[in-house]
């Protein structure tokens, strides 16, 4: 079996890592992790979610890097490549697995251009609550996000037809700089707010008691698993770039602290100007009716916007020089956003020029597919939340996969053959095990969880799979899908190898 000849590859180890962080910064950081602290304990739950960034994320990411670097071929070539030929289809679910995510991420995408509009043009900062609940509602449920969809989505195909170098490298050299320059500027603002200190108390308290709450260890753990995008075969994908001669641990390494000291600080920027411009911006009743500030970074909202598309605009319209910061929020919000479709995209094409389509043809095509089946979710909040339930989840397997496919090569044969010996000094032993029984046995902790969590949600439909939350639906799409793909396995093969 032969690696394939690439000759693209990250022109050095800073575009490289630019490139990998763009991958790991998007939404999730600046959108769900300050509600997902919020809900679980400030201190406590951010010393669980550091320890499950070394238990989880890190060595998924430093496998991807392997996988993708030790066959020159993107998720499914890898599979076959390293598991060997009967196992492309679990490749072919892990490539399917985040491009259906790309199909809402895209989406998601959309709404943080047309947030950027509104705060431009002052539209939404008089509304808070259900008015502004109901303003994104209307939007989500008309064709105006098809629109913004597209915008998004062209941005990320654009940028992907040029290349490694001059489009995903070049592009991640202006973001990831940018986006951390906001995200600094928005901390020093929020700061320098009134009554900030309330929010930095909230956020690194640590309460040893909630150290005992086993749900705050699994909010942990999948909070990390999202968060840096391990297992989802992006950084795989562009391992396929990486020279022979690249220390890719120390890189997997700082790509997984880099996406957490982003996470930290956009939590630094919201969380203590929610303190601060909260009680000015709401009106006492409303505020208490949720639960006072620290229910109002619970919000969830529909879809989980609450914080980021109901709450915030509200507040900026009270904090001096909001009309400035505002906008900045929303470019930081959508350059993480574009970073992370960036990858996503690259994925997909990627996968199909492995199969014998060149890049430009792969962007056309990947373009087209993903807007059309982001339609539904793209105009459909329940669609767009069962794809969100159904394939988040997807990624816990995609990255038990992975550990599947290093334990089948070997996983001691694995860490000698396709990374330098000097990379792992004392902890290569630790490697081979834990990426042999570390990853599935979390795997089956965090799983086996999220389906309790969805039995407490609706005992009665628990395996419907027309439920939009349930186990039912999960199963089902995922064994479509795995069937499907394993029925196809030869062919698989035989356009990959």
């Amino acid at each position: 079996m032969q690696r394939s000849t690439n000759s693209e590859t990250f022109s050095s180890k800073l575009g490289l890592l630019l490139a990998a962080l763009g991958m790991a910064v998007g939404t999730g950081n600046i959108w769900r992790f300050p509600r997902i602290l919020a809900n679980n304990g400030g201190g406590a739950f951010i010393i669980a979610w550091l320890i499950f960034l070394f238990a989880w994320s890190i060595p998924l990411i430093v496998a991807e890097f392997g996988l993708g670097r030790g066959s020159r071929k993107g998720c499914v070539g890898a599979a076959a490549f390293f598991g060997g030929k009967n196992f492309a289809f679990l490749g072919a679910f892990i490539a399917f697995c985040t491009s259906a995510i790309m199909c809402y991420y895209a989406v998601v995408a959309g709404w943080c251009i047309k947030y950027l509009f509104d705060a431009l043009l002052n539209e939404q900062q008089i509304l808070h609550g259900s008015a502004a609940q109901q303003h994104f509602i209307s939007f989500a449920n008309s064709p105006l996000p098809m629109l913004f969809q597209a915008l998004a989505l062209g941005a990320a195909a654009i940028v992907v037809a040029q290349g490694v170098v001059g489009g995903i490298e070049r592009a991640n050299k202006f973001i990831i700089p940018a986006l951390f320059l906001l995200l600094i500027g928005a901390t020093i603002r929020s700061l320098t707010l009134r009554n900030a200190s309330a929010g930095l108390t909230f956020i690194f308290s640590i309460h040893p008691e909630q150290f005992a709450d086993v749900n705050l260890w699994l909010e942990a753990l999948t909070q990390s698993a999202w968060s840096t995008g391990a297992g989802w075969g992006l950084i795989l994908t562009y391992g396929v770039y990486v020279k022979k001669s690249e220390k890719i641990v120390s890189t997997s390494i700082i790509t997984g602290i880099g996406n957490n000291i982003a996470s930290i600080i956009a939590a630094v920027a919201i969380i203590p100007a929610v303190f601060a411009l909260a009680p000015l911006s709401i009106p006492s009743q409303e505020l208490l009716e949720i639960g006072g500030v620290a229910g109002l970074l619970k919000q969830g909202g529909p879809a989980s916007t609450g914080l980021t598309f109901v709450w915030m605009p509200a507040l900026f319209a009270k904090m001096p020089g909001g009309s400035i910061f505002a906008p900045l929020f929303f470019i930081a919000l959508f350059f993480a956003a574009l970073s992370s479709l960036i990858a996503m995209v690259e994925l997909a094409v990627r996968t199909l020029m492995d199969m014998g389509i060149n890049r430009k043809k792969g962007v056309i095509v990947i373009s087209v597919a993903v807007f059309i089946v982001g339609i539904p979710s793209a105009t459909n909040l329940t669609f767009f939340q069962n794809q969100d339930w159904v394939w988040a989840l997807g990624l816990m397997l995609s990255g038990l996969f992975i550990s599947i496919l290093v334990s089948i090569y070997g996983a001691t044969n694995f860490r000698k053959t396709h990374f330098h010996h000097s990379e792992f000094h004392l902890w290569g032993r630790f490697f081979d095990f834990w990426i042999r029984f570390g990853i599935p046995l979390l795997f089956v902790v965090v799983i086996g969880w999220w389906f309790k969590q969805s039995f407490e949600w609706n005992s009665e439909q628990f395996l419907n799979p027309l439920e939009p939350f349930s186990v039912g639906t999960v199963l089902l799409q995922w064994a479509i899908v795995l069937i499907f793909f394993a029925l196809l396995n030869k062919y698989l093969v035989k356009k990959n190898l």
